[in-house]
């Protein structure tokens, strides 16, 4: 979950804008190129920012989290999204094709361990990547937290948010025939892979829609509707992995598999009033995680550009210089 949107808030807050040092195209195989840029030092303590989604893609305003002097900030494009070729595809896409290409990227930028800085779907593949490869990780900083579980799927997709916006829910559901919406993301992944690129970006629009104009706490219920070409990737990807539940073996496998980071820290930034990933999940991972520390803004929500949020973040990423 989680688009890349809403930056223009988060400006007072931030570090100054900087162009990257190095921008790439990788061939990751299975007919992928993935877009890699990198900022900061060459030689700046190293940072992986993961985007959200699936299918988000990476902002410019993802740099202004890190001290531009410090830290050496890798930023990549997940398979079919942002820069990445070929755009909104599914084939050969995967929670554990994106794993496999952060590896290939860190062997390729030569860094042996790094920071892990992800939020919403970016710290669902950051807590992944950390458990599939422990030794490569040196902190976790994560936002927004999702655990790819089938209960939060079913609050944000079966009408549990929808309970306090009912007239947003109504418009999203109401897209579907009553027969359907027993499972909108298997009605809707109907549409969004129809074959007609008109239908699939009218319900890649509405898809898109739900989740951002529940983003912000600010929000008054209109986010405005985002590129037929950005959305149809957005939504198909984060349809594609909802509806393979994020290729996960079993459900709640990221807390079942906690051990296996249990000498890592982690910093967990949650807003108190996230309606796309509730504060509960954040709370849950921090309880069963013994070097996680959660730090629970009062007055946000999700997005990114939440102002306590993306103070929050860079306040940790300070703390984090050495």
């Amino acid at each position: 979950m989680d688009r890349a949107a809403g930056q223009k808030r988060t400006g007072a807050n931030l570090y100054s804008q900087v162009e990257p040092f190095d921008r790439r195209f990788l061939d990751v195989g299975d007919g992928h190129r993935v877009y890699v840029e990198q900022s900061g030092q060459p030689d700046g303590l190293p940072v992986l920012v993961l985007h959200g989604g699936p299918g988000g893609g990476s902002s410019p305003a993802m740099r202004r989290f890190f001290d531009p002097s410090v830290f050496r900030v890798v930023l990549f494009d997940q398979r079919g999204c942002g820069r990445s070729e070929p755009h909104a595809s599914v084939e050969a896409n995967t929670t554990w094709h994106l794993v496999a290409d952060i590896e290939r990227i860190r062997q390729a930028l030569g860094i042996d361990r790094w920071i892990v800085f992800g939020g919403s779907w970016g710290a669902t593949l950051g807590l992944i990547y950390a458990q599939t490869h422990p030794e490569r990780v040196v902190h976790l900083v994560l936002r927004g937290v999702f655990l790819m579980t089938a209960a939060e799927l079913e609050w944000f997709y079966g009408g549990g948010a929808g309970a306090f916006w009912p007239d947003l829910w109504q418009r999203f559901a109401g897209m579907i025939p009553d027969a359907e919406r027993g499972d909108l993301i298997g009605a809707y992944h109907k549409r969004l892979f129809s074959g007609n690129y008109a239908e699939e970006a009218r319900f890649a629009r509405a898809w898109t829609g739900w989740e951002n104009a529940l983003a912000s706490i600010e929000n008054d219920g209109f986010a405005g509707e985002a590129p037929s070409d950005y959305a149809r990737a957005f939504a198909r990807l984060e349809n594609h992995y909802f509806v393979n539940g994020g290729f996960l073996e079993a459900d709640g496998q990221i807390l079942r598999d906690l051990p296996k980071i249990g000498d890592i820290p982690g910093t967990i930034v949650q807003g108190r009033y996230d309606m796309i990933c509730p504060p509960v999940t954040a709370w849950s991972l921090a309880q069963a995680w013994r070097r996680a520390e959660l730090r629970m803004i009062p007055v946000a929500g999700h997005a990114l550009s939440e102002p306590g949020i993306s103070a929050e973040l860079v306040r940790v990423m300070d703390g984090l210089r050495g």
